[in-house]
C-alpha cells in the first residue's frame, strides 16, 4: 500500500516538473532519496523513465487536433502545415535520438550523480535569467516561420538535456527562445518534441529491463503513469497560461535554489 502512495507522489512530481523548465530528473532524484521505492533497483530505474509516458499522453490529448494531419476539420492547407510541423519535429529530435541511443548508458554512468544535477540546475537557471534580461523581440511567432534549420538547432540544444538536471523542456525552450522563437511557440514545440523522444526512451528502457516485473511493480508503474498524466494536463495548461503574461525568470531562480538544496542535502546533511 505504501508503495502505491509513493507511486502517486512520484507521478505528481513527474507531471509538474516534466513540462516546467525545472528538471524532472533533479526532482525525482531528490524524491527518491527522501521517499525511496522499496522495489528492485532495475524496476526503479525503469519506472523513473517509463512514468514519463503518462506525461506524454497528456500532450497527445491536449494537442490532438493540432497534431492530427488527418482531421476532417482541417483544410488541405492546414493538413499540409501539420505534416510540415511533424517534419520539423522529426528533424529536431534527430540529434538527441542518435546521441542518446549511442551513449545513453555512458552518459548515465558519468553524469547521473548529485553534483552534476545540482550544477546543471544552477547553470541553466542563470542562463534563463540572462536570456530574459536581453528583452529581445521574438522573430518566430508561429510554426510556419520556424525553419528546418532552426528546428535542427533546437534539436542540438535538446542534446544538452541528456545530462541529468538540465531539463529537456528547459534546454529546448532556452534554445528556441535564444534562436528567436516566442516563449509560447518555444514551449509548444518543446511539448511536441517530447512525444517521440519519450516514447522511444521508454520503449528502450522496457526492452533492456525485459518486462520481467512483478504484479505489484506493474501496478506501481500504472498508478505513477496515470497520476503523471492527470497532473500533466494541469501543468501544461498552467505553463501556457503563465507565459502569456510572465517570463521565465522565476523558473531560473527556482532552479538555482533547488540546485543549492540538492548540494546541501547530499554533501552536508547525509
Amino acid at each position: 500500500m505504501m508503495e502505491f502512495l509513493k507511486a502517486v507522489l512520484f507521478g505528481i512530481v513527474q507531471g509538474i516538473t516534466e513540462w516546467l523548465p525545472i528538471s524532472s530528473t533533479g526532482h525525482l532524484i531528490l524524491l527518491n532519496q527522501l521517499a525511496p521505492l522499496n522495489l528492485s533497483k532495475e524496476f526503479v530505474e525503469t519506472f523513473l523513465v517509463v512514468i514519463q509516458l503518462g506525461s506524454i499522453i497528456a500532450v497527445v490529448v491536449l494537442f490532438f487536433e493540432k497534431l492530427n494531419p488527418f482531421s476532417g476539420n482541417k483544410t488541405r492547407r492546414q493538413k499540409r502545415e501539420t505534416y510540415e510541423l511533424w517534419s520539423k519535429v522529426m528533424v529536431a529530435i534527430a540529434p538527441a535520438g542518435v546521441i542518446g541511443t549511442l551513449f545513453d548508458d555512458k552518459i548515465d554512468a558519468l553524469f547521473y550523480n548529485p553534483t552534476t544535477v545540482a550544477t546543471t540546475l544552477i547553470l541553466y537557471g542563470i542562463l534563463f535569467i540572462l536570456l530574459e534580461n536581453r528583452q529581445k523581440e521574438p522573430s518566430i511567432k508561429n510554426f510556419h516561420d520556424l525553419s528546418y534549420r532552426t528546428a535542427l538547432w533546437i534539436g542540438f540544444f535538446q542534446v544538452l538535456a541528456l545530462i541529468p538536471g538540465t531539463s529537456r523542456s528547459g534546454a529546448t525552450i532556452l534554445g528556441a527562445v535564444f534562436l528567436g522563437a516566442s516563449r509560447y511557440l518555444a514551449s509548444e514545440f518543446s511539448f511536441f518534441l517530447a512525444i517521440p523522444i519519450m516514447f522511444g526512451a521508454s520503449l528502450i528502457k522496457l526492452l533492456k529491463a525485459g518486462f520481467g516485473f512483478t504484479g505489484v511493480e506493474w501496478a506501481v508503474m500504472a498508478i505513477g503513469s496515470l497520476t503523471a498524466f492527470l497532473v500533466s494536463l494541469l501543468a501544461i495548461k498552467f505553463l501556457l497560461s503563465y507565459i502569456k503574461k510572465h517570463d521565465f525568470k522565476a523558473f531560473g531562480y527556482y532552479r538555482i535554489v533547488l540546485g543549492i538544496i540538492v548540494l546541501a542535502y547530499f554533501y552536508l546533511l547525509t
